[in-house]
């Protein structure tokens, strides 16, 4: 089916049947894409591949030796799953796109604090127990640092991170602030989004000429093509294909797989660590085209009732498997002497299995709590 390339005067129509948009549910709600949360729960698993094989420093003390040593093969695919950091940025440029659709400023922020902040307080405690039982292999950080650690602010205030992850938040926040202030506080358009995501672009790309540390921290011109081309995607998703929004998805990637490239190949840029640029660049070839290929409808198959919980996994898994998988590991293997293979599935599937008691006891019942609470009485 073709299309012809909306202009930025008016929004497009939604597309006919048998294009890329998910066909309404019941009551008239967007079913769930259920890939989405099978590809989040994998670009978090890749994140962790490389936390527990494929890095040094407090990992490698906790299996005695660099992770190389321990999975010869394993580690030289693990070194690349740091990308899966990139790979959220592009499904969170498409899955704030999609979830602030039609809603108020107040309403995106009430839904991205109770989304953010209960998983993370409790994952906060957690790592700064574990680091206060077993200072051998995370050390505690000072209670005024843990303090700030509680906002979310704590890397621009040049306080130690108790989730050695949380940097990944922190630019997700500022990406949540430039869409908020530019395009939910006015309404969530195709024409907004679209000059949001052009306007970003090139601002991150002269700012890169500019050596202003103001304007990389708000501009982040390292992350912006990634969010970027979520954006466009979910644009391709919502009303169709056109020229405008692949122009965009295209550049975006251009500029992608240059910043993932610069900032990861190169061994004095990565610890040492040899990473292959042919790599690196089909690595965030293939992270585009998934999220692409969830635009185009082409994985409604994955109707799988377990993605919802994969989805609902991945957040807190995240927080939570860096550090307390480096005590697990530390304990297992150095502790109790079980073999590099076991401890490495028992780390992840421990991981996972404290991801659900944290969304099951935490996230369930205090998010809705969290976010009625936030909400002004009429």
């Amino acid at each position: 089916m073709a299309f012809s390339p909306p202009t930025l005067d008016a929004v497009p129509a939604p597309p006919a049947a048998g294009t890329a948009t998910t066909p309404p549910a019941a009551g008239g709600r967007r079913s769930r894409l259920l890939a989405l949360d099978g590809l989040r729960l994998a670009a978090a698993l890749l994140v962790c591949l490389y936390h527990y094989a494929g890095r040094g420093g407090p990992v490698a003390a906790s299996w005695h030796q660099h992770p190389a040593h321990v999975f010869p093969s394993l580690s030289r695919v693990a070194v690349y799953g740091c990308l899966g950091v990139q790979f959220f940025f592009v499904i969170s440029g498409f899955v704030i796109c999609m979830s602030s659709w039609g809603r108020t400023l107040g309403d995106f922020f009430r839904s991205r604090v109770a989304r953010l902040y209960p998983a993370y307080w409790v994952a906060l405690v957690l790592v700064t127990a574990a680091a206060a039982a077993l200072p051998a292999v995370v050390h505690p950080v000072r209670l005024d640092e843990f303090l700030v650690n509680l906002t979310m602010l704590q890397q621009p205030m040049g306080a130690t991170r108790v989730l050695g992850v949380c940097w990944t938040l922190w630019v997700e926040v500022r990406f949540y602030a430039l869409f908020a202030l530019f395009v939910v506080a006015r309404g969530v358009t195709y024409r907004r989004v679209v000059l949001f995501a052009c306007v970003w672009t090139l601002a991150a790309v002269v700012c890169r000429t500019s050596g202003n540390e103001l304007t990389d921290q708000l501009l982040m011109p390292e992350y912006a093509p990634f969010f970027v081309g979520g954006l466009a995607l979910y644009l391709i998703h919502r009303f169709g294909s056109d020229l405008l929004l692949w122009g965009i998805v295209a550049v975006s990637w251009l500029l992608a797989q240059s910043e993932a490239t610069r900032g990861l190949w190169h061994p004095a840029a990565s610890g040492g660590v040899h990473r292959d640029p042919y790599v690196v660049v089909l690595i965030v070839t293939l992270a585009f085209a998934a999220v692409a290929a969830v635009a185009l409808g082409w994985t409604r198959w994955a109707s799988w009732p377990w993605l919802v919980t994969a989805g609902a996994l991945t957040y807190p898994f995240y927080l939570v498997h860096e550090h307390l998988g480096w005590f697990v590991i530390r304990v297992l293997h150095r502790g109790l002497g079980l073999p590099p293979w076991p401890t490495l599935a028992v780390t992840v599937l421990g991981m996972l299995l404290l991801a659900w008691l944290i969304h099951r006891f935490v996230e369930r019942p205090l998010g809705p709590r969290l976010r009625r609470a936030l909400k002004r009485p009429a």
